[in-house]
């Protein structure tokens, strides 16, 4: 399987197995059309192609076929006889511990309501967060290095149980031959000089969040009372990343359909200084006016390879942050079973409610047809489990069938829930903006190597 494309003047093809990526001139990408999408030589599509000579198109064929003996175009695929290894059953690494179900915004497109997550609000206490602990402890086999998000609502509204579960995590780490790694998400109106210090001090990272410009922030991301929370968030969030002195952040944000023209926040975000950006397409309710649709879609795919542009142009002129959806490895990256499975959801990374619930992850909290069992008690044997254990890249024939498949891991099943009611079914406008993300950070990274090459 191979993708072929054009973007910003290059024609880039993609060998998807083999993960090769490949520059080519015109005449090359017009004759590797001619092929079969099994790699062999369609002779009438050949001779049909008419604005070459004979001595230039057998030089093309000969270059390609030099890739396809040499296994970097058409590549067969290696992994499927390895699936049974690959879907075995793993243990548990992370948790996503929901320290308040309560928040002091009230953002439009949230998932979970007002922090609430459909239920009532409510605060973890310490006895829980100890408990999640242990149960992390002892559902991790031999996995050394476990990871603790503090998610919620807003966790810094309840800041002494996040301090008091760190505590209890450093406690049990040698006695219990681990290291934990904490991450906190927040929206930043309540960092004061004291809770800055104890997270720089012992998170790994931080997600901050904030939308781009003040007039696209303000109109989604509302205090209780109904007032923009930019003017509040920009300058602790600046203070926030100013004294984390070089520790792993990222400004988070969220677009809508309000705000097609996002490469306009991510750029605002870069030139108030944050060199760590996420901008993530809302995933709302259909027809909730702020919902992507298919009729965005050729203006989002617009404003990607737009800011895909302008983000090398900066980068080439000294102006270098980086963009989380343009992050790709051609070298390394996650092994082949993270990429088909994706983030673990369900089997590897689970979610804790304030009271102590287990869930596959933070945005299924609350939907009770996900309930796993309480941290207390142990796991229940819900069947649901082992869908999302089984589920994978080659199960959805959706994501069988793409050449994006092993950089998207199959897309996130809660998203397929949402949409289609089934974790095996991806949410289809999610798909076609991946695969246009996907498109612009390969073209990105060519231009990365090429320039290392002058």
């Amino acid at each position: 399987m191979i993708h072929a494309y054009k973007i910003h003047g290059e024609n880039i093809v993609l060998d998807v197995m083999s993960g090769a990526v490949h520059l080519l001139d015109d005449t090359a990408y017009d004759v590797l059309g001619c092929y079969n999408s099994d790699g062999t030589l369609d002779p009438d599509k050949l001779r049909e192609l008419t604005k070459y000579d004979e001595k230039t198109i057998n030089e093309a064929l000969k270059d390609i076929e030099y890739l396809i003996e040499n296994k970097m175009l058409f590549t067969e695929d290696p992994y499927t006889e390895m699936l049974p290894v690959w879907t075995k059953q793993t243990v548990v690494k992370a948790l996503c511990l929901h320290i308040a179900h309560d928040c002091n915004l009230r953002c439009s497109y949230c998932f979970a309501g007002t922090g609430e997550y459909m239920g009532h609000r409510s605060l973890m206490s310490l006895e829980v967060g100890k408990k999640a602990i242990d149960f992390l402890i002892e559902n991790s086999g031999n996995r050394r290095n476990l990871e603790v998000d503090f998610f919620g609502g807003e966790p810094l509204m309840n800041f002494d149980v996040v301090k008091g579960i760190v505590d209890y995590a450093k406690e049990r780490e040698k006695e219990s031959d681990k290291n934990f790694r904490f991450t906190i998400t927040t929206n930043a109106m309540l960092l004061d000089d004291e809770k800055r210090a104890y997270i720089n001090e012992n998170m790994h990272n931080v997600v901050l969040s904030l939308d781009g410009r003040k007039e696209v922030n303000d109109a989604v991301r509302k205090r209780v009372d109904g007032t923009g929370s930019y003017d509040r968030i920009l300058p602790l969030t600046k203070k926030m990343v100013e004294e984390r002195g070089g520790q792993q952040y990222y400004v988070r944000g969220t677009f809508t359909r309000k705000n097609l023209d996002f490469g306009a926040d991510v750029l605002h975000l870069a030139d108030l200084g944050f060199d760590q950006i996420s901008i993530e397409p809302v995933v709302a309710a259909k027809d909730s006016g702020l919902d992507i649709r298919n009729e965005d879609l050729e203006t989002v795919f617009s404003e990607y390879e737009r800011l895909a542009k302008e983000y090398v142009d900066r980068r080439n002129n000294g102006k270098w942050f980086n963009f989380f959806h343009f992050m790709i490895d051609l070298e390394g990256g996650p092994c082949i079973a993270k990429r088909m499975r994706g983030c673990g959801s369900g089997t590897e990374y689970l979610a804790v409610s304030p009271e102590g619930e287990l869930y596959p992850c933070h945005q299924f909290v609350g939907h009770k047809e996900f309930y796993l069992g309480n941290i207390f008690d142990g796991l229940n044997g819900n069947p649901i489990r082992e869908t999302f254990r089984e589920t994978n890249v080659y199960t959805k024939p959706q994501c069988d069938s793409c050449w994006a498949k092993f950089y998207c891991s199959g897309g996130c099943a809660a998203n397929a829930w949402q949409f289609n009611h089934d974790i095996k079914v991806p949410y289809e406008i999610g798909c076609e903006l991946e695969k246009k993300r996907v498109e612009c950070a390969l073209w990105i990274k060519a231009q990365e190597i090429s320039e290392s090459q002058m």
